[in-house]
């Protein structure tokens, strides 16, 4: 392991993170093997705790190392590439990464549609009613995201729990319905996760994470789908291409 220097106006902590990084980056350190302890750093770098720490949990913040409780430090997988660009479903995205995926129902109800639902989906001022399904999204045996889809009721009134069970919900759309997604706008904030997203995601409570909001357009503009859907932000990078 390099070394740092005390006589670098760089900050310690963030030469020993770059250090670990470098060493993560050329596979020195490969995933899903442990980093040396915060002492055995400490030992090696002639530093605090302290510095040890900080440069750890920058790394751990960008989802490079993670921890595991009385287990210790370890190195990432590859985070899981997606790209914005493309117009596709959860299922559709992680079949062309060539991860096996898994969708689990939380619940599937028809409610009424709050104004925001009404506005997003531009329904009419006869319909009030939506479809309301909440998903959790698995890849590699690891719950990665929750999703809540709002549908217009009147565009998709026979649809129900048993016709969406392990489906992807764009293909239901092209193949039973005709509705061929033409377009979305998207919006993208990093959140802090709640208790219940918590712990169905498997994080920390308070630990980082995206929100992403889509409505999804036919090429006629009208909408057939509202969703709120948030992602762990360590297994997950995203890619925008710009023309």
């Amino acid at each position: 392991m390099k070394k740092i220097s005390k006589d670098n106006p760089i900050p310690l902590h963030y030469q020993i993170k770059e250090i670990l990084q470098e060493m993560i980056e050329n596979e020195i350190l490969k995933p899903g093997q442990s980093i040396p302890t915060e002492r055995e750093l400490c030992e090696i770098q002639g530093v605090s705790r302290m510095t040890v720490n900080k440069a750890i949990m920058s790394l751990v913040n960008e989802g490079l190392i993670y921890r595991e409780q009385g287990k210790g430090t370890f190195v990432s997988k590859t985070k899981v590439n997606h790209e914005i660009s493309k117009l596709k479903g959860f299922t559709e995205q992680m079949q062309e990464n060539g991860v096996i995926s898994k969708t689990k129902i939380l619940s599937f109800n028809i409610i009424e549609a709050t104004k925001q639902h009404k506005l997003a989906l531009k329904i009419p001022e006869d319909e009030n009613k939506i479809i309301e399904i909440k998903r959790l999204r698995s890849s590699h045996e690891q719950p990665v995201a929750i999703e809540i889809a709002w549908l217009p009721y009147y565009l998709f009134n026979d649809m129900n729990r048993d016709m969406i069970e392990d489906k992807s919900l764009y293909g239901i759309f092209r193949e039973r319905y005709g509705y061929y997604p033409y377009k979305a706008k998207q919006s993208i904030e990093p959140i802090m996760l709640n208790e219940y997203e918590s712990e169905l995601l498997n994080q920390e409570n308070s630990a980082l994470a995206l929100m992403f909001r889509r409505t999804t357009y036919l090429e006629n503009e009208t909408p057939i789908e509202y969703t709120k859907a948030i992602y762990r932000s360590d297994n997950y990078k995203y890619e925008i291409t710009l023309k």
